[in-house]
């Protein structure tokens, strides 16, 4: 799929986008949408309004990039089955099933989170533990574990979902090599 080929959509109200949703997310994979900055003038879809609808029919958020000074895309496509479940998102759904508002399609990506271990395997990073093997390697680094909580949330969650997603032990030790480094 290359990126520059797909659709660019403005949407100018949150209910423009569902109805674009409704109509295209069994047969297409991706769309760019096109949101405009409020100081712009604009009507737009706010991003959060925007992710919400797109939750519904099981699709999800990407990369975001500028336009100009005024409007940005953000890249949205179909959930991948073993895509992670961040706690915002699952709150997002929880929220939309109650309201009613959940399509079959986004019921569907819930469940078949909820059976392969996607919808819960961000959990730890959520709650901040540290894995048995960065706590090993901050008891062997004075200071180091002290350096790593001093981060903010977002910059520890990242590290920690770095390491999470690492495939290999060699891997897992570069990555924990790499925090250690981050944190000197």
């Amino acid at each position: 799929m290359n990126k520059e080929e797909i659709e660019h959509f403005y949407p100018e109200t949150k209910q423009h986008w569902r109805e674009w949703l409704a109509n295209n997310h069994l047969h297409k994979n991706a769309v760019w949408l096109i949101h405009f900055k409020k100081n712009s003038g604009k009507p737009s879809v706010a991003w959060t309004d925007a992710v919400d609808e797109a939750l519904c029919f099981g699709w999800i958020d990407s990369k975001a990039v500028t336009i100009d000074t005024d409007s940005y895309k953000q890249f949205y496509t179909k959930r991948k089955p073993k895509s992670t479940w961040s706690q915002v998102n699952k709150d997002k759904v929880e929220r939309l099933i109650a309201d009613g508002k959940m399509k079959e399609a986004g019921l569907k990506c819930i469940e078949i989170a909820k059976q392969n271990g996607s919808w819960t395997i961000l959990d730890c990073i959520d709650a901040l533990e540290i894995p048995k093997e960065l706590e090993l390697a901050f008891a062997s680094n004075d200071g180091s574990k002290e350096k790593f909580e001093a981060l903010s949330k977002s910059k520890r969650k990242l590290m920690l979902y770095n390491l999470m997603v690492a495939k290999t032990e060699v891997t897992k030790s570069k990555r924990i090599a790499e925090i250690l480094e981050l944190i000197k």
